[in-house]
């Protein structure tokens, strides 16, 4: 540790017995390095700040909002293209002396680097403009640098609203051309359908067509099969109660034997309720002519008296419905069995002919489809176009305008200034040490030993006369005067720095 002051202590003796030599050094680089910090252009920065708005409830009520994320993204990267920056050289001071196509490139690759474009969040964005020209003022970089974001921002606005509504009027104007094209081969194939239906009508439609209506004829036949085999049911029910009721009812006012002979029953029945016995005249006498009736009765035709039944009324009228029931679904069997046999054999007789058929309803079918799409994407690119005319959906909005900064952003002259000063003391001393290990010499006994590997017994001390202490005195003054003046420089250039920064307008 001890090597390691003297060592040290050895250096500092060094540059010390040098150090007119380090200050002239110290002086000349600090010179050259404020001249050079003194040619480093001012470069200024504006910056904006935008925010947009991505969602429009009247466009998602309608269904026509679209993807803004992905709009605003496009436009974030397409904002610093080689076109939109020849706009911008074109509408600032920078295309002032522009003349050439390469002098045009050479400021659009400049512009390209000192503009930056960051998304703080989805629909917050920030614009920054860095700009040093050394053939313009202070005033007029930081001016240029505003105009540079401002004219980013008026890009940005037209890329996203004009933008959006010259595509939505290309748009439509492009879907009105397909839209008539459509239009005229639609119309002529259904021309060719109308005169081919008319010369074979058994075949509208196409063979799918058919045999569509074939599936649907035999499904109706089933179910009508299903429903005779009801009616017949429900018929020979109704046959068989018609058959056990009879035609007329007797009663005492129908007349005849029958009605005798039930009148006849009726006194007695009377006659034995007043309590008479069968050993009562008239009892026996009634009953004789019971007996009498009933014979007669019996020789007498079905059906010669009585009256008719209302049942068996009811049950024949029912019958006759169900007969005609019947009759009329059997003659629809006839007539779907007819139908059926007639596609079938127009099917197998002309399959050309059905082929035919099934070509033409098959483009007029892609046809009608296509022209239907290209109908509702015109109807909902028009209502787009007057939603964006009428209120825009992209909602556009500068949070912080680009202002004319007061201060530099580059370089940061007072770093540069005192770095300049330790740069050019370090050389000094750097330069002192340097030329002194190149003679020679050595500045302590402990060194000197070290060095010769040999004992030493003493040292002899510098003796100075009083003039000499008085000159010594003069030259440390003039030293420290050189020092100060250096670090007064220094001083001063940054007063300068701060009154030039502070005037820029």
């Amino acid at each position: 540790m001890q090597e390691v002051f003297d060592e040290l202590r050895s250096a500092l003796h060094t540059v010390w017995n040098r150090r007119w030599l380090a200050l002239a050094v110290a002086w000349g680089v600090c010179i050259l390095g404020w001249l050079a910090v003194a040619f480093i252009p001012n470069s200024y920065e504006s910056r904006a700040r935008i925010y947009v708005e991505l969602e429009d409830v009247l466009s998602e009520q309608l269904e026509i909002s679209g993807d803004g994320k992905q709009a605003i993204t496009k436009v974030r990267q397409t904002l610093v293209s080689v076109v939109n920056l020849e706009r911008v050289v074109r509408t600032t001071k920078l295309g002032e002396k522009i003349a050439t196509d390469n002098e045009m490139q050479s400021a659009v690759a400049s512009l390209t680097e000192n503009i930056v474009v960051e998304s703080e969040q989805d629909n917050l964005f920030e614009i920054t403009a860095t700009v040093g020209k050394s053939n313009l003022s202070d005033a007029e970089n930081a001016v240029l640098a505003k105009d540079v974001v401002q004219s980013l921002i008026d890009i940005f606005r037209e890329s996203n609203i004009a933008g959006n509504r010259g595509d939505v009027a290309d748009t439509i104007a492009f879907l009105d051309e397909q839209l008539e094209d459509r239009k005229r081969e639609l119309e002529a194939a259904e021309q060719r359908r109308l005169i081919f239906e008319a010369k074979h009508p058994d075949l509208i439609g196409g063979t799918g067509t058919v045999t569509g209506r074939l599936q649907t004829m035999r499904t109706e036949m089933r179910g009508i099969d299903a429903d005779i085999a009801a009616a017949q049911s429900a018929l020979a029910a109704i046959n068989g109660q018609l058959a056990s009721t009879p035609r007329s009812i007797m009663t005492a006012e129908s007349g005849g034997a029958r009605g005798a002979l039930m009148a006849a029953q009726s006194q007695l029945a009377a006659m034995r309720s007043r309590g008479l016995t069968d050993s009562h005249p008239d009892i026996q006498s009634q009953r004789r002519q019971i007996d009498a009736l009933r014979e007669q009765a019996a020789n007498e035709p079905a059906g010669s008296s009585g009256t008719p039944n209302p049942a068996y009324t009811s049950l024949t009228s029912i019958r006759a419905e169900r007969q005609a029931n019947v009759q009329a679904l059997q003659a629809r069997k006839a007539a779907l069995q007819s139908d059926i046999s007639g596609l079938i054999a127009a099917q197998a007789d002309e399959p050309a002919v059905a082929a035919e058929a099934n070509r033409i309803s098959r483009d007029y079918e892609v046809l009608k489809d296509k022209y239907d799409d290209l109908l509702n994407d015109r109807e909902e690119m028009r209502l787009r176009g007057q939603v964006e005319t009428e209120r825009s959906a992209f909602q556009f909005e500068v949070i912080d305008p680009p202002t004319a900064p007061r201060n530099p952003a580059a370089p940061n002259r007072p770093l540069l200034l005192l770095g300049v000063l330790i740069v050019g003391l370090g050389a000094g001393a750097g330069v002192a040490f340097v030329m002194g290990q190149l003679k020679s010499s050595f500045t302590t006994a402990d060194k000197l030993e070290r060095t010769l590997d040999l004992p030493v017994i003493g040292t002899i001390s510098r003796s100075m006369t009083t003039a000499a202490r008085k000159h010594e005195k003069l030259r440390l003054k003039q030293f420290v005067a050189g020092v100060g003046a250096l670090g007064a420089v220094c001083f001063l250039l940054l007063v300068v720095e701060m009154v030039q920064v502070g005037s820029v307008a």
